[in-house]
């Protein structure tokens, strides 16, 4: 399979540019070449894909359920008890929700962690993304249980094999507060006998914090360090109430961090100071976290809610800027994942976007990344490639109507006997 992009807009300059299979092959000024599609760029500019680096995809069924909640009464008392009722083919219809919504805002790759790690990673084979899946561990300090979620990731990790080399195996330990120390070492150690990432919520909340000083004396960054799961393959998302100690720590140890700055602040957990972390020379990708706490998967909007937080954090205009926002949305959250994505170049992977040079939010063009972080949304994007393969054209997903449709029959049958709260809209 071969594609022909024609005079596209790449970094001031119009090229054409050809993938082959599922890397670029040629750019250049007049690529001479037949492909089995071409498509007509004028107008257009391309950019490397968005790279979501912490959601939990299949919480598209959640979206507006259970809003203005603080975190732990939230996930208790209305979350948890609700994801208990999923199946396998609600996370698949859920996960392919997402999949769309992601490919139409211009995201190929999503790392995940939730429940029914099959049905998410059927949806992501059929919609043609990458992925990073973890299947939720939670013990709750029960042995039994903990015996039960061990299987799981080892079952899991044997048939994740089976798969697409889209789908990448991942660890994902929920929480310091819903995993035992036990396990949370047993974890540690079977990511470094088979070479796999850990990606957990780590110092989301001051509670968490103080909780995790009472039982074990330390902060939480101290607690993980104590544990042996301080490593390159830790990826923490959230990483909120940081100390400078604490973040000495995790650069010292090349852990990785992903910024999810919408539901931070919709939760109101606290304002994560990325001027501190880059200055301590830690790693930030940015996330949208799930449908329920955003409330939406757009990494553009990330990437601008992200850059303004930061702005105001350090009382600072010139922290963050655009084209750091814009890495922290694209090539970092690859890097973080061990892609050969996030660049347009010769031999990287074929992950890509067409914005629309012409759409009213793009007009006028002082400077792309600027307009592109600051003033545009999901609307912009016309076309989505990943792994070679176009996933939408014009604007157009196929079968996007049919997943619209079985989203809504689903939620439909799971809250059939769920009585409205005093505060759901009459």
């Amino acid at each position: 399979m071969s594609i022909l992009i024609r005079k596209v807009r790449l970094k001031g300059e119009v090229v054409d540019v050809l993938i082959k299979g599922n890397r670029f092959d040629s750019i250049g000024t007049d690529v001479d070449a037949f492909a089995d599609v071409v498509i007509d760029g004028s107008g257009k500019a391309i950019l490397p894909s968005f790279h979501n680096a912490h959601t939990h995809a299949a919480m598209t069924l959640l979206r507006g359920y259970a809003d203005d909640m603080e975190l732990h009464a939230w996930l208790s008392e209305h979350i948890w008890p609700f994801e208990a009722r999923l199946t396998e083919d609600d996370i698949y219809w859920g996960a392919r929700l997402a999949c769309l919504e992601m490919i139409k805002s211009g995201t190929t790759f999503f790392a995940d962690m939730y429940w029914h790690w099959k049905g998410t990673a059927r949806a992501v084979e059929e919609m043609g993304m990458r992925a990073a899946l973890s299947a939720a561990f939670f013990d709750f300090d029960d042995q039994d249980r903990a015996g039960l979620m061990k299987k799981q990731v080892m079952d899991l990790h044997a048939a994740s094999a089976s798969y697409s080399d889209r789908i990448q195996f991942i660890l994902g330990p929920h929480a310091i507060y819903t995993v035992s120390p036990d396990s949370l070492r047993w974890l540690g150690e079977y990511a470094g006998r088979h070479g796999l990432l850990v990606h957990t919520h780590l110092s989301e909340t001051r509670k968490e914090v103080d909780d995790c000083l009472a039982r074990f004396g330390k902060r939480p960054v101290e607690y993980l360090h104590e544990l042996g799961l301080l490593a390159p393959n830790l990826i923490l998302a959230h990483a909120i109430w940081m100390t400078d100690a604490e973040m000495e720590l995790l650069a010292a140890h090349g852990v990785q961090v992903v910024h999810c700055p919408v539901s931070n602040m919709k939760l109101a957990s606290g304002q994560f100071n990325y001027a501190a972390m880059k200055s301590h020379g830690v790693a930030v990708a940015l996330g949208t976290d799930g449908c329920s706490s955003n409330n939406n998967l757009d990494m553009l909007e990330e990437a601008k809610t992200a850059s303004l937080l930061a702005k105001v954090t350090a009382m600072d205009p010139t922290v963050f800027p655009a084209l750091e926002a814009l890495d922290a949305a694209s090539v970092n959250g690859a890097r973080m994942y061990g892609l050969e994505s996030g660049r347009i170049a010769s031999g990287m992977l074929a992950d890509c976007i067409l914005v629309d040079l012409n759409h009213l939010r793009m007009v006028p063009g002082h400077n792309l990344v600027s307009n592109l972080v600051y003033s545009a949304g999901s609307s912009c994007v016309d076309t989505t490639i990943c792994d070679g393969r176009v996933l939408m054209l014009g604007g157009k997903v196929e079968g996007e109507e049919e997943i619209l449709a079985q989203v809504r029959a689903t939620v439909a049958r799971l809250t059939e006997r769920i009585v409205p709260s005093e505060d759901a809209c009459s």
